[in-house]
């Protein structure tokens, strides 16, 4: 029998994890594809394609409240993978609590992830929380780089574990350095909200843009800016067990002089992160042709007490799955949130499921992650 899988929000992210779980792995799969707008589900249908193994059907959402077609869907979906804005997870996650389906969504928001985590303690379905790239991937990567070196050197404390991503444009002009390459909104909420981090092995906060420094990857530079959501539950996962960990957002240099001078116009005022919004928006173009860059290290000391590093690196540029061409934040985003429906619908996983939870060698390896970030720049220039 075919899996049954609801994705709420059709844009450009439900879209590109449809075709990757038709196109990729094992799994025979029926999906509903769900949108609040009638266009955007026809084009989604189109995107996804009728060729493949299993059925595409579309679903119109009510902005509010539920319908009878709505509720028919919930019923008969195994999973909801949840790709609307982050503000409305809890009401989705609420859904699968209801129906006893599993869930899984993208969110950074770290409000609205406190909420759900509350919601699912007791649930009788697995509920997979910031399953895409950062959260997501880096974060499992992270994870996978912190137990290696533990294993390898026999200990069980490190120094260090940091992790890095920038979702880029491959070319950048002044002032601001930048191309949006996903949502503003979440471009400019991740600049102003703290960031969790960990400091003298004690989870706590940080401001955002903050602690900026140059990291070369590849030989090529950029610099990395405190910002938030990005870390997921790692923080608390590892506190006591690494002494600094964070996330870090990369971007080209000078972007994030520009972006300080923005906040520094606004001022601290109650509605900061619209305001940030508007005038990235108005400044900052979009851009498709783009690229997704990845690091994540870990430092420490050996029972010699010799410091050692363990570290990687991945760059994503646009790929064709099928028919279609994804483009880079498209297909790091999806490939992880497609691995995480893997995992709730192949195992017996019941109320939450974090990032520090999954098995980092599963998930690195599975069909959706591998056949998008191929293999790590550390091998393909051997």
């Amino acid at each position: 029998m075919n899996k049954r899988i609801l994705i709420a929000g059709s844009g450009g992210i439900g879209r590109a994890v449809a075709l990757l779980l038709r196109e990729l792995g094992q799994l025979d799969v029926d999906i509903i594809l769900a949108d609040a707008y009638e266009e955007q589900l026809r084009s989604a249908a189109e995107f996804v394609g009728s060729g493949r193994k299993g059925n595409v059907d579309t679903l119109l959402l009510p902005l509010e409240g539920t319908s009878p077609a709505l509720e028919h869907a919930l019923d008969w979906a195994d999973l909801v993978l949840d790709c609307l804005p982050g503000s409305l997870a809890p009401r989705v996650a609420g859904w699968c609590l209801e129906h006893r389906c599993h869930y899984a969504n993208l969110t950074e928001y770290v409000a609205e992830t406190e909420r759900i985590l509350e919601m699912a303690r007791d649930a009788e379905t697995g509920f997979a929380l910031q399953c895409g790239l950062a959260p997501g991937f880096v974060n499992v990567l992270g994870m996978q780089r912190y137990r290696r070196f533990c294993e390898r050197f026999g200990v069980t404390k490190v120094d260090s574990l940091k992790m890095r991503v920038g979702a880029l444009t491959r070319n950048a002009e002044g002032p601001h350095f930048y191309g949006f390459t996903w949502s503003p909104i979440g471009v400019a909420t991740e600049y102003v909200k703290d960031a969790v981090v960990v400091r003298d092995f004690k989870q706590t906060k940080v401001p955002s843009l903050t602690e900026i420094r140059t990291l070369l990857i590849d030989g090529l530079a950029y610099e990395e800016a405190t910002t938030s959501g990005g870390a997921a539950d790692m923080p608390e996962a590892l506190a006591g067990r690494v002494r600094q960990l964070d996330y870090k957002t990369l971007r080209y240099p000078g972007h994030w002089e520009w972006v300080r001078r923005q906040l520094d116009a606004i001022g601290d005022v109650p509605d900061r992160i619209r305001q940030l919004q508007e005038r990235m928006q108005s400044a900052v173009p979009q851009v498709s042709d783009d690229l997704v860059v990845i690091y994540a290290a870990v430092e420490g000391r050996d029972k010699k007490g010799q410091r050692q590093r363990f570290d990687e690196a991945y760059k994503v540029w646009p790929q064709r799955f099928g028919a279609q061409v994804l483009r880079a934040i498209q297909s790091t985003t999806a490939a992880g949130l497609a691995e995480c429906a893997r995992v709730l619908l192949t195992g017996d996983h019941r109320g939450p499921l974090l990032q520090s939870q999954l098995d980092p060698e599963d998930y690195l390896s599975g069909p959706y992650v591998s056949a998008v970030y191929h293999l790590p720049l550390s091998k393909q220039t051997l």
